[in-house]
């Protein structure tokens, strides 16, 4: 009986450290690429940490790391969440290049220039056709901008003929494909050296949507901008795998409750909300501001096909064997998502 006493009182122990383990308070790292100005920063991660600290009782707490801090360099946020340097990161797919090529598909031009339909697009084909490139980590959101711009300093362009030979800061593979379809000479930059490129001279403009441009404060140095929506960039939103299965069974729910779906579909408002003060300054700053019209959208679209086809092999050529599958299902995806927000 004693022995059996002892037993029971070493499982009541047990069970008690587990508990206590479960129910420790851990900090969590969270790197970015972008200022703390940025809405990404405001309106989304913080946010995001401070509902599910709330969540967890206090539980889980967080330590960001944005753009400047030594975690915060746009090159390296994959590798640096899939080494568990941070536990959870946010980035660009397309920097470096390809390490994506299968989330990359939704940059593809004139695809779609907005952002609640391309995010729509990846979360809802990710399990299907986009899992794979995510292994070691847990994929809490992914999602894409408004249609971006190009924004010059200097040369005005209206025209397919302006592009030529304009050195243009790009984002992703595919965009670079475009732009040199264009006749200009991509520049592979992260955001954060746009604006000294253009400042120097380096360049002669970038693209971007609407927010970076005041969030860098790159209307200081700009002064045309030409919206296109000719393409979107794609972001993922990932935790380390490790990280998350260490979690309690509480901490683990509230992840899960404030990421995915109820995630996701807040970025289409978001952005909106987040490019209106970067077309608000370039206003105010007395910059042109030129609008491709339906016609010559068409013209833009039909030149880019061989580029597009091109593009498409490419991404063949990486071991991604169904790409035009791919391809064809994010259209098909955008205009249900079209058709519902009619």
């Amino acid at each position: 009986m004693r022995l059996a006493t002892k037993m029971l009182a070493g499982a009541a122990m047990a069970s008690a450290m587990m508990a206590t383990t479960a129910g420790a308070e851990v900090t969590l790292k969270v790197s970015h690429y972008l200022p703390s100005v940025h809405g990404i920063h405001t309106d989304f991660i913080v946010p995001w940490t401070e509902d599910i600290t709330a969540c967890t009782d206090g539980e889980v707490q967080f330590e960001i790391f944005p753009a400047g801090s030594q975690l915060g360099n746009v090159a390296r946020q994959q590798e640096q969440v899939m080494a568990g340097v941070v536990d959870i990161a946010n980035g660009l797919t397309g920097i470096p290049r390809g390490r994506f090529p299968r989330t990359s598909l939704i940059d593809m031009p004139f695809l779609t220039d907005d952002a609640g339909a391309a995010t729509y697009a990846l979360w809802e084909l990710f399990p299907e056709y986009l899992a794979e490139e995510y292994q070691g980590v847990k994929v809490l959101a992914l999602y894409a901008h408004n249609g971006g711009l190009l924004h010059t300093t200097g040369t005005k362009v209206e025209t397919m003929e302006d592009m030529q030979g304009l050195r243009i800061r790009t984002p992703s593979p595919a965009v670079s494909e475009m732009l040199s379809a264009l006749g200009a000479d991509p520049q592979g930059l992260p955001p954060a050296e746009v604006y000294e490129s253009l400042q120097r001279g380096v360049i002669d403009g970038t693209v971007f949507p609407w927010d970076p441009v005041k969030s860098f404060g790159l209307n200081e140095v700009l002064d045309y901008h030409l919206d296109l929506g000719a393409y979107t960039v794609s972001f993922f939103f990932v935790m380390n795998q490790r990280s998350y299965d260490g979690l309690s069974d509480k901490a683990k729910a509230c992840v899960d409750q404030y990421s995915g779906d109820a995630l996701v579909a807040k970025f289409g408002d978001w952005w909106d909300q987040w490019d209106a003060p970067g077309r608000a300054d370039a206003e105010a700053a007395g910059h042109e501001i030129s609008v491709l019209s339906d016609e010559q959208r068409a013209e833009w679209a039909e030149a880019l096909q061989p580029m597009m086809a091109s593009y498409l092999q490419s991404v063949k050529d990486q071991g991604v064997d169904n790409a035009d599958e791919i391809y064809q299902a994010m259209k098909d995806t955008v205009a249900e998502y079209d058709a519902a927000h009619q």
